[in-house]
């Protein structure tokens, strides 16, 4: 194309550089014409007698008109001061003072003068020759012929010229092109593909590919590129499949990770950090670590590591974003020899703050178990040991010490019972047996089984159900839950109160008109729970009041067997109340089970 392109442009000014030169040749032949009728015409007219006369115009105006019929162009008479005396298209008294024209002043000084100029007397580009009329024998200036043509001709033929020149280009350029086509198809055109696909490749499409047949040179070429392009496509789908697994294991990761380069900067950091700390990772990375003033303990402990050069491990208390203890890692990565921490450092944050609460659950749980056994076990020791003592000659007294013993005993039963049932709840070792319930019976039957010891309170024991419905759950189980409520309730209700069982749908009925969960409420006129102990109510051992617990004869493992029981129904639980007014327990379980 720049070949094309430089042929047009070298013909181009050829073409203008002969059409000058013809029309500078053009017009000199011309001008020399009409210097020489210019020369005719001064050896025609009787310039000395008639140039005298009062009134000459007329003369040379009849001659100018003779004279252009015979040369063919414009004939004008000037006289030495710039009068015209006579034109042979114009009258000469109505034309301007012509001593200051180009060609009058250039054959004044010059004995022959010329102008090419635009004329607006007949509207169009003129030649104009004018030549001195010198009286005989001596160089005085008596007048001016002055001869004018149209150079419409001349122009018509450079146009011509060019017509002929632009035609000559076209087809030059067509010529050309077509070459230049057939030269593309068997060589420039490959080029262009092989050269395309590397520019993909380079802009990492490794899909790219050069579709040549032919067999030479630039064909082993193209086969060349598609090999490497295959290899490549081959080896970044491996390290993008890596990269892909690399992202989502970090991403997943229970534990944060934290990767700070050589400068101190953070270049890595994963979900789980993010949340263990509290910082999002666009907020961190490509920043300085030491900045980081969040968890200034962390951020000295990454130092050590930077210090020292070595694995450090310690356990931090973090409070922010919420209180949570976290054993970190700090790993030094080694630099390109293998020594040092060159290359920066690795931090690990595991969260143990369960394991923790864990731990400390077990030992409370093992300190309450102790507390709770050794309770009933030291009644029924003191009481067996007043016994031996002598009490049992007094009928009455050791009837009354025998029952105490025996409602510990029962109490211990119950205790143990309780922490035997938990622990297999907990360790997922209950088999749930899901069945269909009908509600308002079964609520009716609790009722029954927990009137007896409603009376002995004087507190009524209400239903609140109608609505026929069915819930898919455990029988057995769902029994103990309600059991361990409503017997709370009485428990901690006065003489005079009431517990009140409620059944109702949860939601907005299914098109069909079923409903997808229920929603089972306990509620009580007792005297309610405290704000603050609401969220540890379903804790193993927790008593609001423990006075009042024991006195009941609770094991303070209720609520918390009910909260795992709920859980294996796949429902909820949670509890409202108010001091003084009362509580309501609000279970929703799932109707059907998948």
């Amino acid at each position: 194309m720049l070949f094309l392109l430089l042929i047009g442009c070298s013909v181009l000014a050829a073409g203008i550089f002969t059409a000058k030169i013809l029309e500078n040749a053009h017009l000199k032949e011309l001008r020399q014409n009409m210097e020489r009728e210019i020369a005719i015409i001064q050896s025609l007219a009787d310039w000395q007698t008639e140039l005298h006369k009062p009134d000459p115009r007329r003369y040379f105006s009849d001659l100018a008109e003779y004279l252009e019929r015979t040369a063919q162009a414009r004939v004008t008479f000037v006289a030495t001061d710039g009068r015209v005396l006579g034109d042979s298209e114009y009258d000469a008294q109505q034309m301007d003072n012509h001593l200051n024209r180009e060609e009058i002043v250039m054959a004044r000084e010059r004995g022959s003068g010329y102008s090419i100029r635009f004329s607006e007397t007949v509207n169009t580009k003129m030649l104009y020759v004018a030549q001195p009329l010198k009286r005989e024998g001596s160089n005085e200036i008596e007048g001016y012929v002055r001869l004018s043509m149209s150079l419409a001709h001349v122009d018509e033929t450079v146009r011509e010229l060019w017509l002929g020149l632009i035609g000559g280009l076209v087809l030059l350029f067509a010529a050309a092109a077509l070459v230049s086509y057939r030269v593309s198809l068997g060589l420039t055109r490959p080029l262009e593909k092989i050269t395309d696909v590397a520019n993909q490749i380079k802009q990492m499409n490794y899909k790219s590919r050069v579709h040549i047949g032919n067999k030479d040179e630039i064909g082993q070429l193209g086969h060349a590129i598609n090999t490497m392009a295959e290899s490549l496509q081959a080896q970044m789908q491996r390290i993008q499949e890596e990269e892909s697994r690399l992202k989502s294991l970090l991403e997943n990761m229970i534990s944060g990770l934290l990767m700070i380069d050589r400068e101190g900067k953070v270049e890595l950091m994963n979900r789980s950090a993010e949340e263990m700390l509290g910082v999002s990772a666009k907020e961190l990375l490509g920043k300085p670590f030491r900045e980081y003033g969040q968890h200034r303990e962390l951020v000295e402990m990454s130092d050590r590591g930077w210090d020292l050069g070595e694995p450090v491990r310690e356990e931090l208390h973090l409070f922010y974003p919420q209180e949570r203890i976290v054993e970190a890692h700090i790993v030094p990565i080694p630099g390109n020899d293998g020594t040092g921490a060159g290359a920066g450092l690795l931090i690990v944050l595991h969260d143990i703050t369960a394991i923790r609460k864990l731990e400390k659950m077990r030992s409370e749980f093992v300190a309450n178990v102790s507390h709770e056994l050794k309770t009933p076990l030291a009644a029924v020791k003191g009481f067996a040991e007043t016994l031996l003592a002598g009490a049992m000659d007094d009928r009455e007294t050791a009837r009354s010490f025998l029952q105490i013993i025996y409602d510990e005993s029962e109490r211990l039963n119950r205790l143990i019972g309780d922490i035997l049932d938990l622990s297999k709840i907990e360790s997922k070792r209950v088999q749930m047996r899901f069945s269909p319930v009908h509600l308002d019976s079964f609520v009716e039957k609790m009722l029954d089984m927990m009137r007896s010891a409603a009376e002995e309170k004087k507190i009524a024991l209400v239903s609140n159900t109608g609505h026929d419905l069915y819930v898919e759950a455990d029988e057995d189980r769902l029994q103990q839950i309600l059991l361990n409520l409503i017997s709370n309730g009485i428990n901690y209700t006065q003489e005079g109160g009431r517990v009140t069982v409620s059944v109702e749908p949860a939601g907005e009925a299914e098109a069909d008109g079923e409903y997808e969960r229920i929603r089972i409420t306990v509620e009580d006129t007792g005297i309610g729970i405290p704000k603050k102990d609401l969220p540890r109510i379903f804790e193993r051992f927790y008593r609001v009041d423990k006075a009042r617990s024991r006195s009941s004869g609770g094991t303070g493992l209720g609520l918390s067997i009910v909260k795992h029981l709920v859980d294996l129904h796949h429902g909820t639980i949670r509890v409202e109340s108010e001091l003084g007014v009362g509580s309501k327990f609000i279970i929703e379980l799932p109707v059907v089970h998948a």
